[in-house]
């Protein structure tokens, strides 16, 4: 049985002091929640503070990147020691933006995940493809060089602790959204790949995340498929009503998982 997940990606938003009121307010309507595990990523400068609130709540902290040194002349990056010294539990890796605006690529996505799992975080390992790229038809050519060169050399062990994000490109703040069953197909595709990479009681276990404008009207239909197991939110998670209402709405096909 695989949980779903509903992280929210926060971006380059909030005050710490506006993270605190807004995590506040989620501690509240969260409590009684057990189906669904839930994961907040703020930005850098509200982690520590965050954590104050959510310790020994139901409520997961992330980051939204992590370097790949533990530490050194790296001027303006974190490590994955730093993180876990604050409470941090999971780190999103290799998201669209980092590589479209950042020069990520799969082969420091590589190298992120691997220090990420050395210091116990949870990765959620992003691959996606453009609107350029589906419109050849050359999603799943895409995708399937994302998931072989960010997951090279990992153990089945390894594999066992990543979340994986499908985040289609084109549905990023735009407002498109990928239909059900256009997301299902992909996750399906990554589940397929990990069959292939570690065998079919690997590849059950691990938990595909959908990222892409997922609001509360179109939730509970993504995670009704097969190998929807939750979302990445981004825009959404940072109105508290409105997160509120997708991770309620989740839990509504939690059983099914």
């Amino acid at each position: 049985m695989r949980k779903i997940i509903i992280a929210g990606n926060w971006k380059l938003n909030k005050t710490s002091l506006e993270a605190i009121d807004l995590v506040n307010g989620f501690k509240r309507d969260f409590v009684d929640i057990t189906e669904v595990d839930i994961v907040v990523c703020p930005p850098f400068t509200a982690l520590a503070e965050v954590h104050e609130v959510l310790n020994e709540s139901n409520i997961g902290l992330g980051a939204q990147d992590v370097y790949w040194e533990d530490s050194g002349a790296f001027t303006g990056e974190v490590s994955a020691p730093m993180l876990k010294d604050i409470g941090v539990q999971y780190v999103i890796i290799g998201h669209s933006e980092r590589r479209q605006f950042f020069g990520e690529t799969n082969q420091t996505v590589n190298k992120k995940i691997k220090a990420a799992l050395k210091s116990g975080l949870i990765p959620i390992a992003c691959v996606g493809e453009l609107l350029q790229e589906r419109e050849a038809n050359k999603t799943f050519v895409v995708i399937g060089k994302q998931l072989e060169e960010s997951f090279a050399e990992l153990t089945k062990e390894e594999m066992a602790k990543i979340i994986i994000a499908y985040e289609p490109v084109w549905a990023i703040g735009t407002g498109k959204t990928a239909t059900p069953a256009q997301a299902q197909e992909v996750h399906k595709f990554i589940r397929d790949f990990l069959v292939k990479l570690h065998g079919k009681e690997l590849a059950a276990r691990v938990r595909i995340q959908y990222g892409g404008s997922v609001k509360p009207d179109n939730i509970a239909e993504l995670v009704s498929q097969g190998d929807i197991d939750g979302a990445l939110v981004g825009g959404a998670s940072l109105q508290h009503e409105s997160f509120v209402k997708i991770v309620k709405n989740s839990c509504l096909n939690s059983a099914k998982k």
